[in-house]
């Protein structure tokens, strides 16, 4: 204790030395890059060596994300879900874990109204089953469905570094698996919230890993998993499997150039669709189950049920007496040109595109955007083109789209990882005058971009001292610390009350109605809390009577903080508003 005393005294202005923490954080960063470039050679050696290993590897790879972030737990704990997107990949999670495709409807359906999820013909998820599988496997082998988040992240990062290997060198191949640790691993957003990313980008993995090694020997087993790559994409995001598609005959178009390699792949395609049967079959089999059609995706139904207000995306001034910020007024002027206020179609899609544009820096460390222009200026071969054809299908298909997030074009971001690396190595090649410039230059981007994560995880790791609390508030693009208090608080709450508990949700006049609360485990009757909307007195006293063992409850969430009171019949609605000033 009187040592951390002693050193944290050091980091304060007032310090014998007159240092602060960030003249500590400095000279520390300049002595690792001193360290880091007199044991290059060292550091270099042991990459040939343990990416001559390829199953070794490949498991570390796998496991160090998991390490990290587990470590982080005591100040991160595990993340609960907040928005509505992550609340429907728990449902049909919850619903497979009971070993169904769809769970009944309910005969009080109406206090159960939510967002992205169907009521009628059965209660369920509209979301496809990839996520939500990923997401049961936690569930059931480690009682966490965010258990399943943390395997699919790690089974990312080593398909990731096995796809590399069918297009580089294995130590390029080492160099990228670690950047998908770095640039999607313990502080990324996909690992530490539910709805989804990682699985989309494992199917592209398969895909893009399986190109180059089925066209160099055309084995079965790369047929197999290119079939298994399109299937896992097929019941992860429907839509986008067709721009996958779309890629991959792109690829075979530029790449098989005499009629012995197209009668090879004719032979092959069988293997690649058997492979894929079992996804089309599930896919029809939750259609059937869920909307009462085969052919009628859950997401179709709930389009013809609820439409899709433009407002989901974002609202025009969701609080009328605050302004928009900037983004949120370039967002609204992106959907607004989409729902037909532009004059011209073509006007309208690339002015999307242009807007669109800068949420692809997810996809890039800030120090790779010099490796991304050494890789567009050095482009030379078939498949480096590709490479951006096919990153440019997925661009103008999403944007067709009404909205975007960054996991709607997951499945090509093992693409991004591979132009990164490949501009670094050739960007090594570079030699000013004999002097190997390129070489250090790739050298320090390499060094920056661990530096800064190391710095971030340690931030994480030591929360709450004197220099972190100093580093933290700097933190931008991280995604580790959003916890929704708010709900947690509820939760709280209720999980100090004992026995079983009926919720009902009152919403203040202006409600952003985004903010949603009402969300119920699959089986819904058997549930601890359960959260029904306040229709009224006398419509939620039919709801009481139908639980006379549970404890009815208020919450008005709209309050700061929520409020949460036993539930009186002769309770009023509220006519306050949300203070936000």
């Amino acid at each position: 204790m009187h040592l951390l005393q002693v050193s944290g005294s050091f980091l304060s202005p007032d310090s014998p030395l007159g240092f602060g923490a960030s003249d500590f954080a400095e000279l520390a960063l300049f002595a690792l890059l001193v360290a880091f470039f007199q044991l290059r050679p060292q550091l270099e050696h042991l990459i040939r060596t343990l990416a001559g290993r390829r199953w070794l590897s490949a498991a570390c790879i796998g496991i160090l994300p998991v390490v990290l972030r587990l470590m982080l737990l005591p100040h991160h704990p595990v993340p609960s879900a907040d928005v509505y997107d992550e609340f429907g990949h728990l449902l049909a999670a919850d619903t497979l874990r009971h070993f169904r495709l769809a769970n009944p409807p309910h005969r009080f359906h109406q206090f159960f109204e939510t967002f992205f999820v169907l009521q009628q013909p059965t209660y369920s998820s509209i979301y496809p089953l990839g996520q939500g599988m990923a997401l049961a496997v936690g569930w059931m082998l480690f009682g966490l469905p965010w258990a399943g988040v943390v395997l699919s992240i790690a089974l990312f990062c080593a398909s990731c570094y096995w796809m590399l290997r069918g297009w580089i060198s294995p130590p390029w191949a080492l160099i990228g698996g670690s950047l998908s640790i770095i640039e999607f691993g313990p502080l990324n957003q996909w690992m530490n919230s539910y709805w989804g990313g990682a699985v989309s980008a494992i199917a592209g993995c398969l895909i893009f890993g399986a190109l180059p090694r089925l066209v160099a020997q055309w084995r079965t087993r790369d047929a197999i998993l290119l079939g298994a790559g399109l299937g896992i994409q097929l019941i992860t995001r429907p839509y986008e499997s067709i721009l996958l598609v779309l890629s991959v005959a792109l690829y075979f178009t530029l790449m098989l150039r005499t009629a012995p390699q197209w009668v090879r792949l004719l032979r092959t395609t069988p293997v690649i669709t058997l492979a894929m049967l079992p996804a089309i079959a599930l896919t029809l089999l939750q259609n059937k189950e869920v909307t009462g059609k085969w052919t009628t995706l859950p997401y179709s139904l709930s389009q013809y049920q609820y439409g899709v207000p433009m407002s989901l995306t974002i609202q025009p001034n969701p609080v009328p007496h605050l302004p928009l910020t900037r983004e949120q007024e370039l967002e609204y002027k992106s959907q607004r040109s989409f729902h037909g206020e532009a004059p011209d179609s073509l006007e309208k899609f690339f002015a999307r595109l242009e807007y669109r544009v800068r949420f692809y820096r997810f996809f890039f460390l800030p120090p790779l955007y010099l490796a991304l222009l050494v890789f567009l200026i050095t482009i030379r071969e078939a498949r480096f083109v590709w490479v951006l054809l096919a990153v440019a299908v997925f661009a103008a298909g999403s944007n067709l789209f009404p909205y975007f997030y960054p996991r709607y074009v997951a499945a090509v971001t093992s693409l991004f990882v591979l132009v990164s690396v490949v501009g670094l190595e050739r960007l090594g090649s570079v030699y000013v005058r004999g002097w190997p410039a390129g070489r250090y230059a790739a050298a320090l981007i390499l060094f920056v971009c661990v530096a800064s994560f190391a710095v971030w995880c340690a931030a994480h790791l030591f929360e709450n001292t004197t220099s972190t609390m100093a580093v933290t508030q700097y933190e931008r693009w991280d995604s580790i610390d959003t916890h929704p208090e708010r709900r947690i608080l509820v939760r709280d709450q209720l999980a100090k009350a004992p026995g079983r508990q009926l919720v009902f949700v009152r919403y203040w006049p202006n409600h952003v109605f985004q903010n949603e609360w009402v969300y119920n485990a699959a089986d819904l009757d058997r549930a601890r809390i359960i959260w029904a909307r306040d229709l009224g007195p006398e419509q939620d006293e039919m709801l009481r009577r139908n639980y006379p063992d549970r404890t009815a409850w208020l919450l008005e969430p709209d309050a700061d903080p929520p409020k949460l009171t036993p539930y009186e019949t002769n309770s009023t609605p509220s006519t306050q508003f949300l203070d936000v000033k």
